[in-house]
């Protein structure tokens, strides 16, 4: 196996992890952990400054295992039973008692939460702890789990920030989508089946949402027998994947397999491949290599789009479904190329608003949108380059699209925010 195979296997490694809750506020979670960790005292006070991004997404979604939403209670836990080295799943140990413990805490006023002011990274947390005359700070920046800064009584203990305004330099294999496409279908399977973990825990949380109700209940309302065409094969892959988010936004203590840092695009990744696969009795091996284009095709457009923007994921995401659905319907590498051009030609646009429950409206539309693109693309029909923001180079359409979430969409950020945080709930 080639050194750039290696690479890009060490990148989806990375990039693919199991998370519990969303990520935004259990990654605040995981900061505040850490910094009780190096105070080595439960804090009298705790001050978090986030980014915009961050506090937009991590103000209106479940925390798991808690029965509360927002960041209050997920800052109070990750300093009562956080344990950093779970890193996504730092509040896989919550308890009842926990919890009340944290509602004490809140109410004796002891979290502080600021917004941060011209932060280095649009995922940017600040975690500083106070017990006594001890003070210990943790940032985490870029990623959601990139502890990168570590201070005790003002001595630094770990040093690995990012120079000025740049973003953390990784050692990434330089990625096309041809190269997603090649290594995706020719990998030795041995060597990527590991994928199959995506499959096992993201089916799992779809499954056992279908048996409650969590959420808004998209995934049961459009399995409902009274709907029109609920047994349809469109149906159940927009039901079972808007049902694995509906249970992770409620705060379902249920672990799922991420994408880049959000649950929700793990799940659009991988769950309409995996009933598409079941549905039409795919072979094993078509399993493995269409969920590993899936994944690695939203990781390849994160590349250019950054951690988190004003974007919802579920463009991204559905895009890596798109191209796995077409490779599953026996789709060729340029008929993959027309599925892409379509979604991006569609839903180029949809804001991200902030995590919560709502977002399993949005992963249906971003899914239901991949399979019309998939279709499309399997009828050899694309959206031409004189159509928008359409490029023939699929390359160039994919940074069309990253430019105008990453720049183009800037301002909708703190709009967004500005809305969010002024309304009299």
């Amino acid at each position: 196996m080639s050194q750039e195979y290696k690479k890009i296997i060490e990148l989806v490694r990375s990039e693919v992890l199991p998370a519990i809750g969303c990520t935004e506020p259990v990654a605040v979670s995981l900061a505040v952990a850490r910094a009780c960790e190096i105070l080595g005292a439960l804090p009298e006070k705790i001050t978090v400054y986030l980014s915009a991004n961050i506090l937009k997404n991590a103000m209106g979604v479940g925390i798991p295992g808690a029965g509360m939403i927002g960041l209050p209670i997920a800052i109070a836990l990750g300093a009562l039973i956080g344990k950093s080295e779970e890193q996504l799943e730092v509040l896989k140990d919550i308890t009842p008692q926990a919890v009340e413990d944290g509602k004490k805490m809140i109410a004796d006023n002891r979290i502080d939460i600021q917004l941060k002011n011209d932060p280095p990274d649009k995922l940017y947390i600040e975690a500083s702890v106070k017990a006594g005359i001890d003070t210990a700070k943790v940032l985490i920046i870029n990623q959601h789990n990139n502890i990168c800064y570590e201070e005790k009584n003002g001595k630094i203990l770990l040093d690995k920030r990012p120079a000025g305004d740049k973003e953390m330099t990784i050692d990434r294999p330089q990625l096309t989508m041809k190269k997603v496409y090649e290594f995706a279908t020719t990998a030795p399977l041995k060597e990527i089946d590991f994928i199959l973990k995506a499959a096992e825990l993201n089916r799992a949380a779809a499954v056992f949402s279908m048996q409650g109700e969590y959420g808004h209940a998209m995934g049961k309302t459009l399995s409902d027998e009274h709907f029109l065409h609920s047994n349809s094969l469109l149906t159940k892959i927009l039901s079972w994947t808007s049902a694995a988010c509906d249970a992770r936004m409620a705060g379902v203590m249920i672990p799922v397999m991420s994408n880049s840092g959000s649950g929700n695009q793990g799940i659009t990744a991988t769950v309409p491949i995996v009933v598409y696969a079941e549905e039409t009795n795919q072979p094993k091996e078509k399993l493995i290599r269409a969920l590993m284009l899936s994944h690695l095709t939203a990781i390849y457009i994160k590349s250019y789009l950054g951690r988190l923007s004003a974007l919802c994921g579920c463009v991204v995401a559905g895009t890596g479904s798109a191209c796995g659905i077409t490779y599953l319907m026996g789709g060729s590498y340029e008929q993959i190329t027309y599925a892409i051009k379509n979604m991006i030609a569609n839903i180029t646009g949809m804001i991200c608003d902030g995590a919560k429950p709502s977002c399993s409206l949005k992963v249906a539309s971003g899914i239901a949108t991949a399979v019309f693109s998939a279709m499309m693309a399997m009828n050899n029909k694309t959206i031409s380059s004189i159509e928008g923001i359409i490029d023939n180079d699929v390359d160039q359409c994919i940074r069309n699209m990253a430019l105008i979430g990453k720049d183009g969409m800037n301002e909708i950020d703190g709009l967004v925010l500005q809305i969010m945080t002024g309304k009299a709930n």
